[in-house]
């Protein structure tokens, strides 16, 4: 019988429908990637992307030029602007500001062909370090209120280029998501003193169903409500607000639960394209008792219809338990 569960965190219903049981072979597509003739973000073409920002390079190598293992640039065709004020207005009902903020792309690797799973750890960590130090550097500016990371993985998922990128955008103002996450963390705060963030991570540790990776700082797990088949989040262990709060020693633990996960969901879903999006604490808040950054997965392998759209529920045909069976198994060699 299909269930109905509540997002213990923003109060969102979504419908767990086992009768349209669907294995991991069910969601596999066929590939309708096309193959790229030429990618700006290969090393020699350094001049086609804006000048970069940030790099680590062999010693010798110059700005613009071959020799870098990663490397962070301004997206060239951003989604906002750096230059100029916010000028927020209000005309009645409707409120307005200029497209403010900054656009940032972080090329993983010089290599076209490898995916960010199969990085050595060593630079899996070093991206991680630059997703902080962007952040960190982007929130400096007072018009700023919410920097965000992400990646897309696949055309089906946004991705415009195949080579491994993630993105990094700064907001004037905090997004709808994260404030429903905020006002769901404090809400339960208030009534409990406790993190509700803090509680799941206990739950998911204690029952081990919906457990698909660990060690002694984060934890990966299909969560209780989720919306996607196969959706995995990840959770610092210890409570912290920001992704800012990381600590240097837990790069390595984050990078390993994170190759983890993604090769598991590479090979139970053969490739999927995916969204992996960092959810953290907005600028001007200091560490909030209530709010637990984390990492959401989401493998685009359902297609959001008109139900989903028209009542804001979501129908999830595999049952996160078995979704998390399914990737546990994965023989990682």
């Amino acid at each position: 019988m299909s269930e109905l569960r509540k997002d213990p965190v923003v109060g969102r219903w979504v419908i767990i429908s086992p009768e349209r049981g669907k294995r991991p072979s069910d969601y596999a597509a066929k590939k309708i990637e096309k193959k790229e003739e030429f990618c700006p973000l290969c090393p020699g073409n350094e001049s086609l992307t804006p000048p970069e920002i940030f790099a680590f390079r062999e010693e010798g190598t110059g700005p613009d030029h071959p020799g870098w293992s990663i490397r962070v640039v301004p997206n060239k065709f951003p989604a906002l602007k750096a230059e100029g004020n916010t000028d927020r207005q209000c005309d009645s009902i409707f409120d307005k500001m200029n497209g403010i903020g900054a656009h940032e792309v972080v090329i993983e690797t010089p290599d076209h062909e490898v995916e960010l799973p199969d990085l050595p750890l060593s630079s899996i960590k070093k991206i991680l370090f630059v997703f902080k130090m962007r952040m960190e550097e982007l929130s400096k500016d007072p018009r700023f209120r919410y920097v965000i990371v992400f990646k897309n993985r696949g055309q089906e998922a946004g991705a415009s280029l195949q080579h491994s990128h993630s993105q990094i955008i700064a907001l004037p103002i905090v997004p709808k998501r994260v404030m429903e996450e905020l006002k769901g963390g404090k809400r339960y705060h208030r009534d409990h003193d406790r993190c509700i963030f803090c509680e799941m991570i206990g739950q998911e540790l204690q029952r081990g169903v919906r457990l698909i990776e660990e060690n002694e700082d984060f934890v990966a797990f299909a969560p209780f409500a989720a919306r996607f088949p196969f959706e995995t989040w990840i959770m610092p262990k210890a409570h912290a607000s920001h992704y800012g709060m990381i600590q240097q020693f837990q790069y390595q633990t984050l990078a390993e639960v994170l190759s983890k996960t993604l090769k598991r969901l590479d090979r139970v879903l053969e490739d999927p394209p995916y969204n992996l999006v960092f959810h953290t604490a907005p600028i001007l808040d200091e560490d909030l008792p209530y709010f637990h950054w984390h990492i959401e997965i989401i493998p685009k392998v359902t297609k959001i219809a008109g139900f989903e759209w028209g009542t804001g529920f979501y129908i999830n045909p595999t049952p996160p338990e078995q979704s998390a069976a399914y990737l546990r198994e994965v023989a990682l060699a």
